[in-house]
């Protein structure tokens, strides 16, 4: 798969956008699946896929699940791997800082959720004012 697979990131919007239990929503799980895969097993491109899908679709319902789930877990499962890059990003793109804000600890050692804090930007996220 190469790293922004446009079937992937098609899928996965499309089934967080599905009627759970539909028959869509069924047909599209495998999005889920190998997203899962992608986080437990190549961090590189579960990075990929991430910044690919929040370039695709800045909707708050796609966002939330984003931020929550695949950017979540990703810091979760693979803190000391991607924090660098989660940073650098926070610091030049706005919307990734702002995706980050949707991220709980977790299970990320607390050196690593420090600097998630240090880079988030929260306005928008938990009754915090977007403005």
């Amino acid at each position: 798969m190469p790293p922004s697979d446009p079937a992937l990131i098609t899928a996965w919007i499309a089934l967080q956008k599905a009627q759970h239990d539909s028959p869509e929503y069924h047909q599209l799980f495998w999005a889920f699946d190998r997203v899962c895969d992608l986080i437990n097993d190549d961090p590189d491109q579960a990075w990929d896929f991430i910044l690919a899908v929040l370039a695709t679709d800045r909707s708050p319902e796609i966002v939330g699940i984003l931020s929550a789930g695949p950017l979540e877990d990703l810091l979760a499962y693979h803190p000391y791997d991607v924090i660098e890059r989660v940073e650098a990003e926070a610091r030049h793109n706005p919307h990734f800082a702002s995706l980050l804000g949707g991220v709980w600890q977790n299970k990320m050692p607390d050196d690593i959720w420090k600097r998630v804090q240090a880079v988030w930007n929260r306005k928008g996220w938990d009754g915090i004012p977007a403005e």
